[in-house]
């Protein structure tokens, strides 16, 4: 079992920030491995809205399906599984600054292989720290990238 999580700060009101991050869609934007995302589910976004994601881990091209399981007005939770391995992706939210225009995210990712590749665990911490660093970087640049 692999746990990545960081904490950083986007320059946007909570509400803005949740709004763009609970399409997982997005992804494609924010998060350094993704390749492609494509919601599978129709109508509005809701839990148990469902996404295809395409990524490349160390190399390797890698597909799960993920649910909106949890949407909160200050809190998202993304579940992505394949064959392979169980991801979660955690995200809270909380208003800062002065007036509030700005949201503290702390981003918690939870993955659990299945079968023999959890063998792979302690070699593969390492390459999932480093995409969380990436991600600090990344979703920021995005949410801004949205409204801007």
């Amino acid at each position: 079992m692999v746990d990545v999580a960081r904490t950083f700060t986007i320059p946007r009101p909570v509400d803005e920030v949740v709004d763009y991050l609970k399409d997982f869609a997005h992804a494609v934007h924010w998060d350094p491995g993704t390749l492609q995302c494509t919601r599978t589910s129709t109508g509005p976004v809701r839990e148990g809205s469902r996404w295809r994601n395409v990524s490349v881990f160390r190399g390797r091209r890698t597909e799960l399906v993920y649910e909106l399981t949890r949407w909160e007005p200050r809190r998202l939770t993304f579940v992505g599984t394949n064959k392979t391995a169980t991801s979660t992706d955690d995200l809270t939210f909380a208003p800062c600054g002065d007036d509030g225009a700005a949201t503290e995210v702390t981003y918690r990712a939870h993955v659990r292989f299945h079968g023999l590749a959890r063998l792979a665990d302690p070699f593969l911490r390492r390459e999932f720290e480093r995409l969380g660093d990436e991600l600090v970087v990344t979703m920021p640049l995005a949410v801004a990238a949205a409204r801007d």
